[in-house]
């Protein structure tokens, strides 16, 4: 188990706002920061960071936490990997206790071969950079393909010795077992001799979004017939292929800034490109395109650019990755090079305007792209055009997100007039293949999930399964307005000898929360905070719950604190209240209007909210204690014979209603809306 106090530290030095803009593009609104959810497709930003809680939110599938939770999923990490995952973007050493046998070799495996990586690359690269075969061979390659030096620095590309096992002895040198060298791709097994798997070749490292060595990609450089030109590490604990991109890590920034990913196939026509300065060129890392690698991609923009070769099999591969990206929501388009030309060649040939200026004006969207390759290939062969029909009305049918139904509809028509054939007929012909999209999906969901094929659930979107659940009762809303009136302001002063939470503690009857969560959090606040007026540390309320080992308080936490609830407009418009989140920057001082004679000092809007947010929630709890009393006499009445017993049950009665009216009538409530 990982120390506590590194958990601490790490928790300290996370920054939310990097982290999370390593994977999705943050814009700045307000305080805050918004952008596209990376967990559900969306168009219209509904996933909120703010760097002051630290914390995220999307009101759109309703996940939120904080940096840990975002980093366990979307890395799919459980926690301590995900402590240990920030503490090494961090470059924090970890503390831990004894683990069981079957986690520490988990653990041990995933650690030792992230140092190996790092310690291959740094081999590498020396290799490349000071040795005699490296600068004569790989060296001499990489300047003659146009590469400076700064930019091979930049990848950290490297060389591995033609010499059979020269990184494998280092290796052993270092202390490294043979089993996780080949465990690693970087060595095999022979003959009971052990050989450098990349040796005579250059090496590309493949890097995580974060920078972190996952594996390496290796290209001979002797012609040799019975060798393959590129080989890439085997798939283990770190290297995933089909999530990974060549060039992600440094293209990130770029690619979020210019809202636009240029795909392209090679390791050097990324290289190439950077160098050229056009840095928003990613690669799919010896395989071909996958939907891992477009989510990632998603995550920084919905634009994408795919730069194949004009062959056959650079067009088929970039057909493909059309419809798949068609399908993922991108905005796709497709620019073939010149006959012959990669992106590489042609931007060390005519510089980056030139290649930039070939892109802006050759590029076509996926139905330009198609008609205009199709046209040419079908003539006037009536069964080639009806094939022809059937590929463009199916790569239609893969924009098949509903708000995306004018973006069909226009591609529907476009490809109805090219083809001259009747539009209705290619609505009809897009529909069916909608429709058979739609039933696979649902075929795969009943062999995955074994529903009945009677009752198809719809799980794709996360916003969707929240809008089904039930709304939560008025009796629930106003104990989680309890629980952020505790969590946001309890530390700070209602009187001068009471703060909020003494109040709260002190006339809020915990036996009223009936929600569960609800009720364990209100314990937990009073268990662990307390009710000490001016604590130290105004946020440590926040932090304790923000950071706490439950997820699900972690979760509700981030939704209270990060809420989209909304003051009702005629109560924000009588009393001037606003909510938490609107004043979240301005610093609440302990004063309000009734109070700022006693303070010496002026009144604001901002200490009247909190002041009024602490009397609407005890005002709640109050009238439903001073009702659950009534019902009681009126029980009591029912039953009782005595004439001077319901005399005085009933003037008990009396005065509990008007104790229910006296609050009514002096207490700010703030309305909220559902």
């Amino acid at each position: 188990m990982i120390e506590p106090s590194s958990i601490n530290e790490v928790l300290a030095r996370a920054d939310i706002v990097e982290i999370i803009g390593q994977a999705v593009r943050l814009k700045k609104r307000g305080s805050n920061y918004v952008a596209n959810c990376p967990f559900h497709n969306e168009k219209t930003p509904s996933f909120s960071v703010s760097a002051s809680k630290g914390l995220y939110k999307c009101f759109g599938c309703g996940r939120g936490g904080n940096v840990v939770s975002f980093v366990q999923e979307y890395e799919k990490l459980s926690f301590a990997e995900s402590i240990h995952w920030l503490a090494d973007f961090y470059k924090i050493e970890i503390e831990e206790t004894e683990r069981s046998p079957e986690q520490l070799q988990s653990v041990q495996t995933e650690e030792s071969l992230r140092i190996l990586n790092e310690d291959a690359t740094k081999f590498f690269q020396e290799t490349l950079l000071n040795s005699e075969e490296g600068q004569t061979i790989g060296l001499s390659y990489f300047k003659q393909r146009g590469i400076r030096t700064e930019t091979i620095e930049h990848f950290r590309l490297g060389y591995d010795p033609e010499e059979g096992s020269s990184f494998f002895n280092a290796a052993r040198t270092k202390g490294y077992q043979a089993e996780i060298l080949i465990k690693s791709g970087l060595v095999k097994e022979r003959d009971g001799r052990f050989l450098d798997n990349y040796r005579g070749r250059i090496i590309f490292p493949i890097q995580s979004n974060t920078g972190r060595v996952l594996g390496f990609g290796a290209r001979i450089l002797k012609s040799n017939d019975r060798a393959p030109k590129y080989i890439n590490t085997p798939e283990n604990e770190l290297y995933v292929k089909s999530r990974v991109l060549y060039g992600l890590y440094q293209a990130r920034q770029s690619i979020a800034k210019l809202d636009e990913c240029l795909l392209v196939e090679g390791y050097l026509d990324v290289i190439s490109l950077h160098q050229a300065g056009i840095t928003n060129a990613v690669a799919s890392s010896g395989t071909s395109l996958t939907e891992d690698q477009l989510r990632a991609i998603g995550h920084l923009t919905k634009n994408l650019t795919i730069l194949y070769d004009a062959d056959a099999a650079g067009i088929k591969a970039a057909l493909r990755g059309m419809d798949m990206g068609l399908s993922q929501g991108f905005h796709v388009y497709l620019a073939l090079l010149p006959g012959g030309e990669d992106p590489d060649s042609f931007v060390q040939k005519n510089g980056r305007s030139a290649f930039e200026e070939f892109i802006k004006t050759h590029k076509q969207d996926f139905i330009g792209f198609r008609l205009e390759l199709g046209l040419k290939e079908v003539g006037n062969d009536p069964v080639k055009k009806a094939k022809l029909v059937n590929e463009i009305a199916e790569s239609i049918a893969h924009i098949n997100k509903a708000e995306d139904f004018t973006l069909r509809q226009h591609y529907t028509h476009q490809a109805s007039v090219a083809l001259a054939i009747d539009e209705a007929g290619m609505i009809t012909l897009v529909n069916k293949y909608l429709q058979d999209q739609l039933e696979a999906k649902a075929k795969i969901r009943r062999s995955t999930t074994q529903e009945p094929e009677s009752e198809p659930q719809n799980t794709e979107n996360p916003a969707t399964e929240q809008a089904k659940s039930p709304a939560a009762t008025n009796d629930e809303r106003q104990e989680w307005a309890l629980l952020k009136v505790l969590i946001e302001s309890g530390h700070l002063a209602y009187s001068e000898t009471e703060s909020v939470a003494a109040l709260l503690h002190n006339r809020v009857d915990p036996a009223l929360i009936k929600t569960a969560l609800a009720r364990e959090m209100f314990d937990l606040y009073f268990a662990e905070i307390g009710i000490a007026k001016a604590d130290a540390d105004p946020k440590r309320a926040q932090a304790f719950f923000i950071h706490h080992p439950n997820q699900d308080i972690r979760q509700k936490t981030a939704s209270l604190l990060h809420s989209g609830q909304e003051v009702s407009a005629n109560w924000k418009k009588m009393f001037g209240i606003g909510t938490m989140t609107e004043r979240e920057e301005i610093d609440i001082r302990p004063e309000s209007k009734l109070k700022a004679e006693m303070f010496g000092l002026a009144p604001t809007d901002s200490t009247v909210a909190y002041i009024s947010e602490t009397n609407s929630t005890l005002s709640y709890f109050e009238i439903k204690k001073l009702r659950n009393m009534q019902d009681l006499l009126r029980e009591q009445l029912k039953q009782e014979a005595d004439a001077d017993r319901i005399g005085k049950l009933f003037s008990l009665y009396k005065q509990l209603k008007k104790e229910e009216q006296t609050i009514l009538e002096t207490s700010k409530t703030v309305i909220f809306k559902s």
